[in-house]
């Protein structure tokens, strides 16, 4: 990869990547009670904020891949190609992983309208068996994937810095 003379992202940017990271944490957090703690009060006074959270994600993420597109010339370049490749598998699971949720929800026949906004009506008869079982087989293990992505992301920023000597983080702090 070649250099850009650009050393950090916007203002826009960085918003919506710390706001996501922020959405992020809270999303994991409430499936990791709903794993660990299934059937409790506390399962039951957080798992109602899942759907409507995973929903803002997926709008925030055609947001942030809407702006990534029209900021283009004023980001900075890719460190190298393992970033890239590690950045598109970041949002592929970022945009799969509530699609196939949307899946399994419209296949079910429940209505969808996180916030109070209706985004799917619900339906008569029976479920669309493939829409329900592709999405109750791979939502769960896909998100499970994005946060070790996740995980691996915010490693490579810390292994750059101490081992490569390059402030990645730094690029994504708004100036």
């Amino acid at each position: 990869m070649t250099a850009s003379p650009i050393a950090h992202y916007g203002r826009i940017s960085c918003l919506l990547h710390w706001g996501m990271a922020a959405l992020f944490a809270i999303q994991f957090v409430i499936a990791g009670v709903h794993f660990a703690f299934p059937d409790t009060a506390l399962e039951e006074a957080v798992w109602g904020a899942h759907m409507p959270l995973g929903a803002l994600l997926m709008l925030l993420v055609v947001v942030r891949v809407l702006w990534a597109v029209i900021d283009r010339p004023q980001r900075p370049s890719a460190l190298n190609r393992a970033a890239s490749l590690g950045h598109l598998a970041l949002y592929a699971l970022m945009v799969g992983v509530p699609v196939l949720a949307l899946l399994r929800q419209y296949g079910s026949g429940r209505a969808f309208a996180p916030f109070g906004v209706p985004l799917m009506p619900g339906f008569e008869g029976e479920e669309v068996e493939w829409m329900t079982a592709l999405g109750g087989l791979l939502h769960g293990e896909l998100a499970w994937a994005l946060l070790a992505l996740i995980a691996g992301h915010v490693g490579m920023v810390l292994w750059h810095r101490r081992m490569g000597g390059l402030d990645v983080l730094g690029r994504m702090t708004a100036r």
